[in-house]
């Protein structure tokens, strides 16, 4: 490669690494697999090693990708968290051995799983955990302490534990898990994650742990960073340690020479298919820690440690059908049905088109040759077209709905096309579903299975149904028995006094969130106020914008739905917030951002004070914040406020402005 030509695409492969990056570590959003991702790095790394020149301090070659970001507060690491060099074959594997025999005559590996997930620190003093934080870009990342103490299968407390200890582990969500939380998205039609390591890692960065609680995240912990009053010697002897401490571990094998590795690592990628959880490759570790201490380390990798990435599994099988599926809010999902095919170790016969755009882009058609694989080695996605076939041609999405008969439409903009009926027959069960769960009106007992069974026994034709049941409705369904009847009948009663902003959201609007029921229904305090607002008065709510206006206002332009909510209204559901107040509040208009550790409450019970007292809650600060509320370890965003010269607050002078 001329040396012009190395500069244009250094420049060209660093910007688009740092574009992936910040999706990958910050956002948990990647657009590109890993595979490619690595393949990107590699060729910027032959580039920068064929001419050092090009090496920048920045360049992501020599720094790991994540940043603390500012939902959290930052922990600066006292030993730094390292990434790994990747090998993409077993000659770059023999090269990395010849490298260690050169400091080492003999050494020792250890091979174990790369797991794929999230890389974070735990810290215990006298046996109490203390501390957790991610990785962010091995130096400084963000305090998840709340977060971690919902992964049951960490210790929280340690017996014979020593003064401190320090260990790394790796948050991952296991199959069972993500394919549970993605069908809930896909019910809600919300969009699912891509693979179990974005849901390990958003789930991880919630600000509200009991959302954390819900994910079943779990942890394999894989190496002491520090330890105060015991010597180890070997990353097998820490192990072992970290086994008798409590600590769940994975599996390894000790080698002695880099055949022994390549055979163990051929034995990992045969089996990753029967693991619950996701691998992306082996790690391969010198064992003793001497030896380790004369390799040392790059600007950002040890030198004692390699990673050997797998090959993402592709097959190639024949699309025999496209189904139609509706969701909850009437949106058509098509989804291909393959002639059955081996992939990733378990059999795939169907996998999610997307949209009709999606189709129609790879020009997807019924008997085509498609190439498919599994995102994180979990999700079958559809890559491409290998080949037409014979007498093929283009889909066509339906005009009406496979399910009622009634015209679909797209609204400008969308990528969805919709039923137009909202009564229709496969609308109502996913509805019904979304009403009654836990954001929205949260009626325990009412699942998926009793909700079926009251459908199918003509019992509940719509929300409002449900707040008509009597017992002996409840008694006639199968297994049900008097008190479980009651406890039902009982749980129904309760939801008609849940706040306004539960119903709101249990109607289903598309587009419409939580949060966004929320904001809706501190703007307008009654279902009336906000049935009579126009769509310009709707979307002039900050974090508003014209599409999530314009549904609202759709929405309840319906007769259907003025029906709904008037017959809701008659069966004694709450109509207006539990809290009406003359004058909006003292915080009426104001915008405070929290950051840092309060005193004696939490961030959650902060922010619940300011909205009940009509104030609203941001997650970064700007010149239209009108208070910080800061704690301790505040970091970056108090920075932000002096500079902008926005007023702080302490907890206590929260207080004193609401009069307590």
């Amino acid at each position: 490669m001329l040396y012009i030509e190395a500069v244009t695409r250094a420049e060209e492969l660093r910007k688009e690494l740092r574009y992936h990056n910040d999706l990958y570590y910050n956002q948990d959003a990647p657009e590109i697999d890993d595979f490619t991702y690595d393949r990107m790095l590699r060729e910027l790394e032959d580039i920068e090693a064929q001419f050092p020149e090009l090496v920048t301090p920045d360049s992501p070659t020599q720094k790991v990708g994540g940043q603390a970001g500012e939902k959290f507060s930052p922990v600066v690491h006292a030993v730094r968290m390292e990434s790994l060099h990747d090998s993409f074959s077993f000659d770059e594997l023999r090269d990395f051995d010849r490298k260690v025999r050169e400091a080492a005559s003999s050494p020792v590996y250890v091979v174990e799983p790369k797991f794929d997930g999230l890389s974070v620190s735990v810290e215990y003093r006298n046996g109490t955990l203390v501390r957790a934080s991610t990785r962010g870009d091995g130096v400084t990342g963000e305090d998840i302490t709340d977060n971690i103490l919902t992964i049951k299968s960490l210790p929280h407390k340690l017996k014979n534990a020593p003064a401190f200890l320090e260990v790394r582990g790796e948050v991952y969500m296991s199959f069972e898990s993500f394919l549970a939380l993605t069908k809930r998205q896909e019910e809600n039609e919300e969009k699912p994650f891509k693979n179990p390591r974005n849901a390990a890692a958003g789930s991880l960065r919630q600000k509200d742990s009991r959302v954390t609680a819900e994910r079943s995240l779990d942890i394999f912990v894989f190496n002491i960073q520090q330890v105060e009053g015991k010597t180890l010697r070997s990353h097998t002897e820490a192990l072992e340690y970290l086994g008798e401490l409590g600590f769940p571990t994975s599996f390894y094998k000790k080698c002695v020479s880099i055949d022994e590795v390549i055979d163990e690592i051929g034995r990992i990628g045969d089996k990753r298919g029967e693991f619950p959880f996701a691998i992306d490759g082996a790690v391969v570790k010198v064992n003793d820690f001497n030896t380790r201490e004369e390799l040392g380390s790059t600007a950002k990798f040890p030198k004692w440690a390699e990673a050997y990435k797998y090959p993402p599994e592709e097959k190639t099988t024949t699309l025999l059908s496209v189904e139609i599926n509706v969701g909850r809010t009437g949106v058509l999902t098509p989804v291909g049905i393959f002639e059955p095919v081996l992939l990733a170790g378990t059999t795939v016969s169907r996998a999610t088109l997307h949209n009709s755009d999606f189709i129609t882009e790879k020009d997807i058609r019924v008997g085509d040759r498609v190439v498919i694989r599994k995102a994180g080695e979990i999700i079958p996605e559809v890559l491409s077209v290998a080949e037409h076939g014979e007498s093929s041609v283009p889909f066509e999405f339906p005009s009406l709905c496979p399910s009622c008969g009634s015209v679909v439409t797209r609204e400008e903009g969308e990528a969805a096309i919709r039923c137009t009926n909202t009564d229709c027959p496969a609308q109502l069960m996913r509805h019904l579903i979304h009403f009654v769960s836990r954001d929205a009106m949260d009626i325990d007992g009412l699942g998926p299975a009793v909700l079926e069974q009251l459908v199918d026994a003509n019992l509940v034709s719509s929300p409002a149904d449900l707040y008509k049941l009597r017992l002996e409705d409840v008694l006639t369904l199968d297994k049900k028995k008097e008190k479980s009847a009651q406890n039902l009948i009982g749980a129904v009663e309760k939801s008609k006094a849940n706040e306004l902003y539960r119903l709101v959201f249990a109607l289903g609007i598309p587009h419409i969130g939580l949060k966004a029921a929320q904001l809706l229904c501190q703007k307008f305090k009654t279902i009336d106020e906000i049935i009579a607002a126009p769509e310009e008065e709707i979307a002039l709510i900050d974090g508003f914008g014209e599409i999530m206006a314009r549904s609202v206002a759709q929405y309840f332009s319906l007769d259907s739905t003025r029906e709904l909510v008037s017959e809701l209204k008659s069966l004694g559901l709450r109509m207006t917030p539990s809290k009406v107040r003359s004058g909006g509040g003292s915080f009426e208009g104001k915008t405070f951002v929290l950051t840092g550790t309060l005193p004696t409450m939490s961030r959650k019970e902060a922010s619940k004070i300011i909205e009940d007292n009509g104030g609203k809650t941001s997650s970064s600060v700007s010149r239209k914040t009108d208070y910080v509320l800061a704690g301790e370890a505040a970091g970056s965003k108090l920075d932000k406020a002096r500079e902008l010269g926005i007023a702080i607050i302490t907890e206590q002078e929260l207080m004193d402005m609401i009069g307590e």
